[in-house]
């Protein structure tokens, strides 16, 4: 980790003796290591945020190609500076806005080397920036600092919710200054107005207007300086600001606050969020609720690189969604409307297609209330633009991958008892998101995202025809797979709400999975439009967007039925063909065939491919076939060999918390099969002890004894003294929240040989 130099040292001590002084307790956020998942293709940052905040300062490194997501990548020698919004995890890059750049003497320009798609390539161009060395940055939960070489400058950050703090420390200088770029954005997105306004000579307030993946979206800020400055240059894109000659150790700070309603709001913010000077305060309030955050789950064990591992994990699940509305209640709708409601939040980075596998689950057990606040939100913004998001991005539909997967995570909620949201607007937007419909939606949406990815054609030839014709539409099975576990979900709420019609509808079209299988060759495959299959068909192939399946191959795809293992084993032809096709699965070769293989297919065992949403579910599938300890071995093999406490430490992108949900539940011990369901299956807890704190005051607690690396099989599971089904393990939603204890007996014997 990058916390082992003697600033580290110094800082992380300050702010234990902080902690302790306030009886804070236990500090967690020395457990998280923020480099995680800032190399290989993790796409994380390592600036500063607070949890869901609204501001996301961190050092860029880069701002083009695929690894440029995050703005930040390991393998990078230069900062071109501090920019105040970020995505985490992504596989798109987007934001990145408002970079600051402080200087001495005269501004530099340098060369950045990136390596995307396993080949080292060099950025297009030389922009201003300094060089640095990773050893002198210095990270922890709500504080970043580094060195920057070229100019002798050391640069700290932190936030709170809505507002970036900076304080950078000057060497001697006779000119020293500050860079603004308001053009700059991650991927290069287009800037079609922006705008500096000088308020006085210790004010600056600016905004931009950006066409990207979200295809239209505003960003304001107001910063405030601890020293006045002089305008030196100043444009619609670019302002450079000069101070007073600096003595060795003089600081200048800076807070900005940041909206996406207006330049008022930017202020309100800020004054309202850090009407003073004490950068200190605002870095231990960051870290206090931050500890806060990683309490809900208290670990024991003696492997402390696990530790680290987890609670970065944690950590990572509370970046997103964040705060979008200001402390004045105002926000800006679907339709780009400002809005002001002192009773609600407005939230935005809904990244469902990922997420509601098991972020918004781990949420329902760690955080309903926060859950059922973000339903709110989607509704509101069904309301706003006529319907439910599909990967929205600063009140943006982006239409982003496939599914509409905003109905998994309301009816997820919705079977727990967890309903703290209008339950017939939710019905009225699930059922409508099924649908093709395009009346009532807002004429602001860009037409070819409504009509192409929020309500394409598929969705018309999957309630009438049947199936998805590969021929007529690309990402034929993966689109259909994930319609019917949509509509599959619809029909629970339809049950629980007494709509019998509803009920029979919608579980017929969450059986239209069966329309894909080819028992010819016992894959999922792509149907024509005249009913024949796809030729020529082999199962590892994959072109990126371009096949019938979506960042996967057949053999990852075909076992996306969560909803009903009994009926994809029956259309096997039973139990054990379907497990031996789940044994070969994990243990074949992992060679993939094509000239343009999705870069997403990653983190492999056999098939199987961690790195990417798809497969998931899949290890917990072996619990409903009655043979979990093949889980309990694999769910091992994932949680030891594809997440390290290292940059390279995940398998793939973090996708806005959901690699890391996947980590924190699996090490925990049970893991959401399928959402919508209110039961999780067993696997295999890797911590002696796990106290979860439930909202309510109670705690769940799991305990695993005799759990070493070598003893990773379950030899029982007790409930509160009552053992558990050992041929199947299942504990129910219910279970949990009620408190108690999971007691675990694990073994180093496997009930037979492990076939992978």
């Amino acid at each position: 980790m990058r916390k082992q130099n003697i600033f580290a040292i110094l800082s992380l001590a300050l702010l234990l003796a902080a902690c302790t002084e306030k009886g804070q307790g236990e500090d967690f956020t020395k457990y998280v290591n923020v480099f995680i998942g800032t190399g290989g293709h993790g796409h994380t940052y390592p600036g500063v945020v607070v949890p869901h905040g609204m501001v996301q300062l961190s050092p860029g490194t880069r701002t083009s190609g695929w690894d440029a997501c995050s703005g930040y990548h390991d393998n990078d020698i230069a900062i071109i500076g501090f920019a105040h919004t970020h995505l985490s995890g992504t596989g798109i890059g987007d934001l990145g806005d408002f970079l600051f750049l402080p200087y001495t003497n005269e501004l530099k320009m340098v060369i950045q080397f990136m390596h995307d798609d396993e080949r080292p390539v060099r950025e297009d161009k030389s922009r201003f920036g300094s060089y640095f060395n990773k050893e002198d940055q210095v990270a922890y939960p709500g504080y970043y600092s580094v060195y920057l070489k070229d100019y002798g400058i050391k640069a700290e950050l932190t936030a709170s919710t809505r507002v970036g703090f900076h304080r950078y420390t000057f060497p001697e200088a006779e000119h020293a200054g500050l860079f603004i770029d308001l053009e700059r954005t991650i991927q290069n997105r287009r800037v079609v107005n922006s705008e500096f306004r000088v308020i006085s000579d210790t004010e600056i307030q600016g905004m931009k207007q950006v066409r990207g993946w979200a295809p239209n979206r505003f960003v304001y800020f107001h910063a405030e300086f601890s020293e006045p400055f002089e305008v030196e240059q100043i444009d619609n894109l670019f302002a450079y600001l000069k101070f007073n000659s600096k003595k060795a150790g003089d600081q200048v700070k800076i807070k900005t606050g940041i909206s996406f309603v207006d330049f008022d709001g930017a202020r309100n913010n800020l004054h309202a969020e850090v009407p003073h000077w004490d950068f200190d305060r605002v870095s231990r309030e960051a870290n206090k609720k931050w500890n806060e955050e990683l309490s809900k789950i208290r670990i024991t064990t003696d492997d402390e690189e696990a530790r680290t591992i987890f609670y970065t994990a944690l950590y990572r699940t509370a970046i997103s969604p964040a705060v979008a509305s200001d402390v004045d209640g105002r926000f800006r709708t679907m339709e780009q409307k400002i809005e002001k409601d002192i009773n609600y939040r407005n939230f935005y980075v809904f990244s469902m297609w990922d997420t509601f596998r098991t972020l918004h689950p781990l949420f329902t057990i760690i955080k309903s209330e926060k859950n059922q606040e973000l339903i709110r939100s989607l509704l509101r913004k069904s309301d706003e633009g006529g319907l439910l998001p599909m990967w929205e991005l600063h009140s943006n539909y982006t239409g982003c991958m496939i599914g509409y997967h905003a109905v998994s995570v309301i009816v997820d909620s919705y079977m727990k008892g967890q309903r703290d949201f209008d339950i017939d607007k939710a019905w009225n937007a699930v059922v409508k998101a099924s649908s093709h419909d395009t009346i009532n939606v807002s004429p602001t949406i860009n037409r070819h995202v409504l009509h192409d990815l929020l309500m394409p054609m598929s969705k018309y030839w999957k309630n009438t025809k049947g199936w998805i014709p590969a021929d007529w539409e690309i990402l034929s099975v993966a689109k259909g797979l994930e319609y019917a576990y949509n509509d599959w979900a619809i029909a629970q709420m339809a049950k629980d709400l007494g709509y019998e019609e509803y009920y029979q509808r919608f579980t017929a079209l969450g059986q239209l999975y069966r329309e894909y299988f080819d028992p010819s060759v016992g894959f999922m495959r792509g149907r024509m439009s005249d009913g024949t299959w796809r030729t020529p068909f082999n199962p590892i192939y994959s072109d990126h967007f371009a096949d019938d399946y979506c960042e996967g191959t057949a053999w990852q795809w075909s076992f996306f039925v969560p909803h009903d293992i009994p009926g994809l084993a029956e259309l096997h032809g039973g139990r054990e063909q379907l497990i031996e096709k789940l044994d070969t699965l994990f243990s074949m070769s992992s060679e993939l065939a094509g000239e343009r293989v999705s870069s997403d297919i990653t983190g492999m065992i056999g098939q199987y491919a961690h790195g990417n949403e798809p497969s998931h579910h899949v290890i917990y599938m072996y619990n409903q076939l009655g043979q979990p300890h093949k889980a309990q071995a694999l769910v091992d093999s994932v949680l030891v060999s594809l997440y390290f406490n290292e940059p390279n430490g995940l398998s793939g992108n973090e996708d806005a918390g959901q690699i890391s949900a996947w980590y924190v539940m699996s090490a925990i011990g049970f893991y959401p099969y399928n959402p919508g369901e209110p039961y999780y299956a067993i696997g295999r807890p890797i911590f002696d002890e796990t106290v979860i704190q439930l909202e309510d005051g109670n705690t769940f607690t799991v305990i695993a004894n005799n759990q070493s690396r070598q003893n990773k099989f379950v030899k029982s599971v007790r409930l509160n003294g009552v053992e558990l089904d050992k041929n199947h393990y299942f504990i129910s939603h219910a279970d949990i929240m009620a408190g108690g204890v999971l007691e675990f007996d694990m073994t180093d014997v496997s009930p037979e040989p492990l076939p992978f």
